[in-house]
């Protein structure tokens, strides 16, 4: 069975970065999809970023694209998320996620990934 782990989170200054971890255990790591979702206090858990299998392919969401990175090695089973100038409302618990088959245009939707992790918690405020 897969499981996730993410880490990195931490409290910063707004401007500030932090790289978020996601470690998969339990099978092939290149045969999933994978996704960073978050969930601030009060509000719905929203998609960040998605990367294919191989990481040819990547996504983000409009609010976080020109300064969020997803990358992954799965020779390491690791996945990464490098935020830089972070404010305020990106301050949530970020979840890691995996799915197999293809991640596609709707990749922003959670019903497509399988497996998910427990969380790390984000903030930025000061």
């Amino acid at each position: 069975q897969v499981r996730l782990v993410e880490s990195g989170g931490d409290s910063v200054q707004p401007g500030g970065s932090l790289r978020l971890s996601c470690e998969l255990s339990g099978d092939i790591m290149r045969d999933y999809f994978m996704g960073w979702f978050r969930q601030a206090p009060g509000k719905e858990r929203e998609a960040v970023a998605g990367i294919t299998q191989t990481g040819a392919g990547t996504h983000l969401a409009d609010s976080v694209k020109d300064r969020f990175f997803i990358s992954r090695v799965n020779t390491e089973k690791l996945m990464f998320l490098d935020m830089r100038d972070l404010q305020a409302e990106d301050t949530g618990r970020y979840y890691c996620a995996a799915g197999r088959g293809w991640l596609g245009e709707d990749w922003y939707s959670e019903a497509k990934y399988s497996d998910w992790g427990q969380g790390t918690q984000v903030g930025a405020s000061s």
